[in-house]
């Protein structure tokens, strides 16, 4: 593709040279020609020629945008698993303990 651009351009300089050297011709007259034949025609082609690149370009990165915040998350998620202490080695049943403070109920006489 570069090389059908390449070849388009030498040919409209080549058109904007004779404009600017011809005698009925200018040099205004030339780099309209360089304008309007050259530059913007082929830049209109290049950026719909590489619109499936630039969009195939943008789902990889939203696919690897993902995976790193799911990476990110599982990693989280780990983390919190990991350091959640050391295992209960104290003896008695799990669970937290009931304050003394407060009396057992029981049927009034």
């Amino acid at each position: 593709m570069y090389l059908v651009v390449i070849g388009w351009m030498y040919v409209v300089l080549m058109m904007s040279v004779a404009e600017a050297t011809n005698t009925t011709g200018s040099v205004l007259g030339a780099i309209v020609t360089f304008f309007l034949y050259g530059l913007l025609p082929v830049a209109l082609v290049v950026y719909l020629m590489r619109t499936p690149q630039r969009r195939k370009a943008l789902k990889a990165q939203e696919a690897r945008e993902a995976a790193e915040r799911a990476a990110a998350a599982l990693a989280a998620t780990t983390a919190t698993i990991d350091n959640s202490g050391e295992p209960d080695t104290g003896g008695h049943a799990a669970g937290a303990a009931q304050a003394q403070g407060i009396a057992p109920v029981r049927k009034e006489l």
